[in-house]
């Protein structure tokens, strides 16, 4: 009787006595989409991250190469006042000094090496070219030679005294090294938006050193000069040189 009883109920419920099966592992179709949303987030993250480290590393780079550029410059004037020497040309029949100045040019003699051209002592003339805020800090030489500021040498214009020569070097090209390197102009800084330079000395007839904006037809030079530099993207701080004394 018992066994009939066991087989009847094994005949209403085919599964009892045998084991019954777990579900199989997996995900749902929301935890996928969540899954695929946040890796969607991430990867937004990882690249906005490098797009922004992108931008700062060009800043930086961009802005290296300014100050460099600004530190060259100031690096070449340095040396260059440095040196300057107490001289005087002819020119019309009259003694002119060398030296001469007013806020936006400077000019006076200084030796060079043979790396930028013949060597030897040289006129040069520092201003700023172009109009609006892109101007350019252009240097102008001239080999102290009779030829080359007489301008009897292909491609060398003639020098005159700064306070006569109104921007005549404007049409001459740039990057030009003439007469075998004893005429040049060479772009020393771009993207000026200003240049202010100042002398600090006495002044014919007077008794008390100053600071003045013009330094025309004095017999010596001053005893410091100054520049400010202004760029498009930045002002830097006043470059002040102190010039050698001249010898008495």
């Amino acid at each position: 009787m018992s066994a009939l009883l066991s087989l009847l109920s094994r005949v209403r419920d085919p599964g009892a006595g045998t084991p019954r099966r777990c579900a199989a592992p997996g995900f749902t179709l929301v935890e996928l989409l969540i899954a695929l949303a946040m890796v969607a987030l991430i990867t937004l993250l990882l690249f906005s991250g490098l797009r922004v480290g992108t931008r700062a590393w060009d800043l930086v780079d961009a802005t290296a190469e300014r100050v460099g550029a600004v530190r060259l410059a100031e690096g070449f004037l340095v040396r260059a006042l440095t040196q300057a020497r107490p001289v005087s040309l002819t020119f019309d029949g009259a003694l002119v000094p060398v030296f001469a100045g007013d806020v936006r040019r400077v000019e006076f003699a200084a030796p060079l090496s043979e790396h930028v051209g013949v060597p030897g002592l040289y006129v040069l003339r520092l201003e700023v070219e172009g109009a609006g805020r892109r101007g350019d800090l252009i240097l102008t030489r001239w080999l102290m030679h009779p030829e080359v500021l007489e301008g009897k040498l292909d491609g060398v214009p003639k020098w005159e005294p700064l306070k006569n020569d109104s921007r005549a070097l404007a049409g001459v090209p740039l990057d030009q090294d003439a007469a075998a390197g004893a005429f040049g102009r060479t772009l020393l800084l771009e993207g000026m938006d200003g240049l202010v330079i100042n002398y600090y000395g006495v002044l014919a007839g007077e008794s008390d050193p100053d600071w003045h904006q013009e330094w025309l037809e004095q017999p010596r030079p001053p005893d410091l000069i100054r520049i400010h530099l202004t760029t498009v993207n930045q002002t830097w701080p006043d470059l002040i040189v102190a010039l050698p004394s001249p010898r008495a």
